[in-house]
């Protein structure tokens, strides 16, 4: 016989536990009592059916859904026995909601907790780009979800770039490929003008990846502009409400992305019948604004222009006046000039006539004036003589 301490004992059963139930092999399915969380870190609760109860311990970052009493799960984890109180409990590891009910209140109580801290407020949403060259697109490739996006998005624009990232879209690898792909698209955010988050239909728990924390959270944590359109109408997935655009459907989705190749061409042809129509109201009205300028012009430039041409008739008239008065004025002048050259004594010297005068230059006109011995000065017509008086 082997004896052991009781601690000793408490880890050989611990041990054996572990060795007879392995941690992904079981589960255990009951409705949660006694929930609650101690100092942000310890989660504690029972897991109970109709016959029996078992004490749960977890961490706070291994619950990854939000649990309340009389919730149904499915809770992976082991046995273990406490040394201390020789308590028997499961330490869990990861939790499944169980049953539309359970999925319907995590939902509710995640939508309101999601909603308050603004992860769907309407003001943060993007905008999408009207022509976009790049997409991302996360889905899984053997989903018609892909085909349908794809055929949508050639029939409508084309010679659009499609990159896919690869996912999964249901199961518990779902949430983990999805955060990944996210991450990496943030990573290549400036490559991308908008990313599409797409699956089709199913039933709530079906869909349960979308509806995830982790995902809202990288929904919206997303640099690049999120469409999600996940195939069901009845409930609006927490993923759709953190994207900044939401579609009913996969090919709803491309019709979103992308535009329509003939609404563009209609678009297209309508603004040139805009801009023509356009100019041509514009020259027509800039042709009445000038007609209206001119006939403002003439109306106002007619005064002066009246005023300027009785001045320029008055200054005509005076200087016909002044032009009559200097003829005269040089009708006068010409017979005084006459007048004076007939009266000229150089003309009379011309004909042999002479002036005599005395030394000191005084004209003689008299034989008194003189007397024998003077010297006098003859000028004649050309030339002087000088004199003496016998």
């Amino acid at each position: 016989m082997k004896v052991f301490s009781v601690s000793e004992y408490i880890q050989f059963l611990n041990e054996s536990l572990v060795a007879i139930v392995p941690y992904n092999d079981l589960a255990v399915e009951g409705e949660v009592a006694n929930f609650k969380i101690s100092q942000d870190k310890w989660v504690w609760f029972d897991l109970k059916d109709e016959a029996g109860l078992i004490n749960c311990f977890m961490t706070t970052w291994d619950l990854k859904v939000p649990l309340e009493d009389g919730m149904k799960i499915r809770a992976l984890g082991f046995p273990k026995i406490y040394q201390k109180s020789g308590k028997f409990s499961i330490t869990i590891k990861q939790i499944e909601l169980v049953g539309e009910g359970a999925l319907k209140k995590a939902y509710e109580m995640l939508k309101k907790k999601l909603e308050a801290e603004g992860l769907f407020a309407t003001e943060r949403k993007r905008a999408l780009p009207r022509f976009p060259k790049k997409i991302a697109l996360i889905t899984s490739p053997t989903a018609a979800a892909y085909t349908d996006f794809i055929r949508i998005i050639n029939n409508r624009w084309g010679g659009v770039e499609v990159d896919l990232l690869p996912v999964v879209v249901q199961g518990k690898e779902a949430v983990g490929e999805v955060t990944r792909a996210f991450y990496w698209l943030n990573n290549h955010a400036g490559d991308y003008d908008v990313c599409v988050l797409t699956r089709g239909g199913g039933s709530l728990e079906d869909l349960q990846a979308f509806n995830s924390e982790e995902t809202a959270r990288a929904v919206y944590s997303s640099k690049v502009p999120v469409v999600c359109a996940i195939g069901h109408e009845r409930d609006v997935s927490l993923a759709e409400l953190s994207a900044d655009v939401r579609a009913s459907t996969p090919s709803n989705a491309a019709e979103r992305v992308v535009p329509s190749r003939e609404e563009v061409l209609g678009e297209l042809d309508f603004m040139q019948g805009e801009i023509a129509d356009g100019l041509s109201f514009r020259l027509t009205e800039l042709g009445h604004t000038i007609e209206r300028q001119f006939n403002f012009i003439e109306q106002a430039a007619r005064g002066p222009l009246e005023k300027t041409r009785q001045l320029f008739g008055t200054l005509e008239q005076h200087f016909n006046d002044l032009v009559f008065q200097l003829e005269k004025k040089q009708a006068v002048v010409d017979s005084y000039e006459r007048l004076f050259a007939n009266l000229n004594p150089r003309q009379l010297l011309k004909r042999g006539y002479s002036i005599t005068r005395d030394s000191l230059g005084r004209v003689i006109r008299s034989a008194q004036q003189v007397g024998a011995g003077d010297k006098i000065v003859i000028e004649l017509s050309e030339g002087n003589i000088k004199s003496k008086v016998i």
